[in-house]
């Protein structure tokens, strides 16, 4: 990636990235640094940070954008372009010059088409990063506002939180320290710690604590200057991608071995080298591949644009192959499966405390702005609103996975100092001093509430001499979401077994299990190993079969999803928070699901927008039937190769007949590139299974339908010379016409495994072809460099294609319940 340097006339407060540099502001007090800012932990009025942005730009690394007529001449050299450029060349030298504007003209068609198609598309990704922009949590005007992380300033003020991606360089404020994940930037495996006043880099994530930074670097002037992309490059190779670029490479070759024998065959027999050397040429043409490419790229960018439409958001492209083929989702509970809008249930407290006191502790443990649902909650089961005006916060420890609790140090209206926390029971009550007194009552009414499907949430506070008391559980419930059992229930009927993953007790995963009807063989996380485990296979086994995981920690999904993989599965994983990232990133599709932290959507293959079950599914569906579309276009692709390679060689090596002349093969080759794109835009049904991708049966397919089109061609030569009683030159025109017209309708029976009524086309698809044949009738009976068809033989041409096209409808058929039967 190049950098486009953003330079202003006055940069006296543009921080210097040189380490050694005396006014270097990651290094300098946090009194100079405020000083040189002209800045406070307070931070910027909105108008100083817009005029700041006019100054500094905004906070970017820029891609240089090429210039869109040095890209649109790349379209004229490579391979393909140099074959079709030589061909240009022979029928000049051979004076041939309808030859030679024809072909220019395909020559330019094709890098128009590509030009603009590949702009489209690059348009539509663009569009979908840009929905995937970072935020951050800014103070504006003394108030916290959440900008796009591009308006960021040196001088703001900005709030970091566990699983954050830090937005720009920034020094630390008063606070605990944090932990930071570097290991983008410096390859760092561990994280760092760091503490008031020392600097945080763009592109590193906080995986634990929370603090107030103030930026003092922002875009290409950050530290790192080049900082790794947050959201991954689109234009990723998937499978699909890659095994049909191996079948062009395979057509290339087949090209490349008939046209060799039919050269040498040509100079045995004494045939003018020019001609033969530059229909040879054409030919390879006509059958490599050109569109590929492009169709490949319009077909994953609609479908990117498709997924955007129903809140999916596609970082990698190569995730649409991916989720198409999920057979086993994992699932989070919370948000995804339930609504995550807790409400607080009757508390239980422990002797001599009262329920009221148990929330006012709790309440006291949480942070409103924080906008944690689990806070919201609490805060909300205060039955006075002013109950919290007589205490001061005077430092807040916020929840992170290793810890599983909150804390916060509190002084009351008399001054009188003391703790507060709340968390996972267990936790709380290790913490505890009576935990002898109060364990089998809090045990007892932690499996109570779980029964119910309530979480459970442990209170303390500390005594005059500093020891942690119990006080007591909050039962909180999460109701499942309204859609989650319907959705669920479609997700099995499409192949996809739906596990459930949650950090709660067995009871509560069982319970919720029940409701949503996904079964009840929950295992227990904690008696699984980590990724350094090898299972055996006993327990792979129960991984396998488990309807859902309880009491899971971000090690446990992970080596769930290895487990899973190493037993041929394609697993689905969604995640939100930071330590999800590795399970995210080792899935075969991981899904950063609504409100996911900045890590887990960078992470992520996919991120939703709107919570719930119903989004993946209906992902999954649009996923698949992008597949079907490309596996359609691969199936069509290989067969119209074979049918005119096959064709043409059987012509000239049995007949010495050149069936169709260069100009011809030119215009079958323009005309197909034209209609094929619309592809990306048909109608199909997804299936109920699972797509994978089946080299054996597209090979098998477009073989049948690659063999059956010569023979009817053969058919309609025969009928030409012996029943119409044509010469050379008719009998061209005539074999061009069913070449451009039996290939298109060769697309309807390519994009269906019933008949090629079974599923009606897409408009685009229907127009683009009926344009094109139109065209190519046009010609043929008119006689645009060829010879006059007339409209009587063009009509019987087009009956003769339709009705063998009929019976290769019926052919195909019978070819796939073969091929199906034998893979069973």
């Amino acid at each position: 990636m190049e950098i486009i340097m953003k330079h202003n006339t006055k940069q006296s407060n543009i921080p210097e990235t040189n380490p050694d540099s005396k006014d270097d502001l990651k290094s300098l007090s946090m009194p100079e640094v405020e000083k040189k800012l002209e800045s406070s932990p307070d931070g910027l009025s909105q108008a100083e940070a817009e005029k700041r942005l006019t100054q500094y730009g905004p906070n970017e690394i820029e891609e240089k954008s090429i210039n869109p007529l040095l890209k649109f001449l790349t379209y004229f050299w490579g391979p393909i372009p140099w074959m079709i450029e030589a061909a240009a060349i022979l029928s000049a030298v051979a004076q041939h010059w309808p030859d030679f504007i024809i072909i220019l003209i395909l020559l330019l068609a094709n890098a128009v088409v590509g030009f603009l198609e590949e702009h489209q598309a690059g348009n539509a990704i663009a569009a979908l990063k840009a929905q995937l922009a970072i935020k951050a949590r800014v103070k504006r005007d003394g108030k916290w506002v959440t900008p796009e992380a591009r308006e960021l300033v040196p001088g703001d003020v900005i709030r970091l939180r566990m699983g954050d991606i830090v937005p720009a360089d920034a020094r630390l404020l008063e606070n605990d320290s944090v932990e930071v994940d570097q290991s983008a930037l410096t390859g760092e495996s561990l994280p760092v710690t760091r503490k008031t006043g020392e600097a945080v880099f763009s592109g590193s994530i906080i995986r634990r604590g929370e603090i107030d930074a103030m930026v003092y670097a922002t875009g290409v002037n950050t530290y790192f200057g080049k900082t790794a992309q947050l959201v991954q490059e689109a234009h990723t190779v998937s499978h699909f991608q890659r095994a049909v670029m191996k079948i062009g490479n395979f057509l290339i070759v087949l090209a490349a071995a008939l046209i060799a024998v039919m050269i040498i065959v040509s100079i045995i027999r004494h045939d003018p080298i020019l001609n033969t050397l530059q229909f040879a040429l054409v030919l390879t043409v006509a059958a490599i591949p050109v569109a590929m490419p492009t169709v490949l790229a319009v077909t994953m960018a609609v479908g990117a644009s498709l997924l955007a439409k129903k809140k999916a958001i596609v970082s990698k492209l190569s995730a649409i192959e991916e989720l198409a083929g999920v057979d086993i989702l994992c699932s989070d509970k919370t948000g995804t499966l339930t609504q995550n809008k807790l409400t607080l249930g009757d508390p239980f407290s422990v002797k001599n405390v009262t329920p009221d006191q148990v929330i006012l502790n709790a309440a006291l443990a949480s942070r409103a702005e924080n906008n944690d649902t689990i806070d919201l909650a609490v805060l909300g089961g205060l039955k006075n609103d002013l109950a919290l005006k007589d205490y001061q916060v005077v430092h807040f420890q916020p929840f992170d996975p290793v810890h599983k609790r909150t804390e916060a140090d509190v002084k009351d209206s008399n001054g009188n100092k003391f703790k507060v926390t709340k968390g996972a029971p267990q936790v709380i009550l290790e913490l505890s001093d009576n935990v002898e007194q109060v364990k089998s009552d809090v045990d007892k009414a932690v499996n109570g509430f779980a029964a119910r499907g309530f979480r459970s949430l442990g209170v303390a506070r500390t005594d005059e001499e500093n020891k942690w008391q119990f006080l007591g559980v909050l039962p909180l419930f999460d109701p499942p979401r309204e859609d989650a059992k319907a959705t669920i229930a479609t997700a099995y009927q499409m192949g996809v077994k739906v596990k459930m993953v949650t950090g709660d007790q067995v009871a509560i995963a069982r319970e919720t299990a029940k409701k949503l009807g996904l079964g009840t063989n929950i295992l227990d996380a904690g008696n699984l190993g980590d990724s350094k485990t090898k299972e055996t296979a006993a327990i792979a086994e129960s991984i396998e079969e488990a309807d859902g995981f309880a009491q899971v920690f971000p090690e446990h999904k992970f080596h769930i999803v290895d487990v899973l993989q190493k037993r041929d599965h394609i697993v689905g994983m969604t995640g939100d928070g930071v330590n999800d990232a590795p399970a995210l990133k080792k899935a075969d599709c991981g899904i950063a699901v609504s409100g996911a932290t900045d890590a887990a959507r960078a992470a992520a293959s996919i991120v939703l927008m709107t919570p719930g079950l119903t989004v993946i599914i209906d992902a999954i569906k649009e996923s698949r039937k992008i597949v079907q579309r490309m596996n359609s276009y691969a199936i069509y692709r290989v067969a119209e190769t074979l049918r005119v390679l096959l064709f043409m060689t059987l012509s000239i090596l049995i007949f010495n007949f050149y069936p169709v002349t260069t100009v011809m093969i030119v215009m079958l080759a323009l005309l197909n590139d034209g209609a094929i794109l619309s592809i990306a835009y048909d109608n199909v049904h997804y299936k109920k299974q699972p797509e994978v991708w089946n080299m054996r049966m597209v090979i098998g397919i477009a073989s049948v339908l690659g063999v059956v089109g010569p023979i009817a061609t053969f058919g309609l030569f025969y009928i030409g010379l012996r029943v119409f009683h044509l010469d050379h030159t008719h009998i061209q025109t005539l074999i061009y016409l069913m070449l451009s017209v039996a290939g298109h309708l060769t697309i309807f029976l390519t994009r269906t495994r019933g008949s090629l009524w079974s599923i009606p086309p897409a408009k685009i698809l229907l127009f683009a072809v009926l344009g094109t044949q139109t065209l190519a009738t046009l010609i043929a009976v008119y006689g645009l460099f060829m010879t006059p068809l007339g409209w009587s033989l063009a009509g019987f041409v087009w009956g003769y294609a339709i009705v063998w096209a009929l019976v290769t409808d019926r052919i195909k058929l019978l070819a796939y319940r073969i091929l199906d039967h034998a893979k069973a």
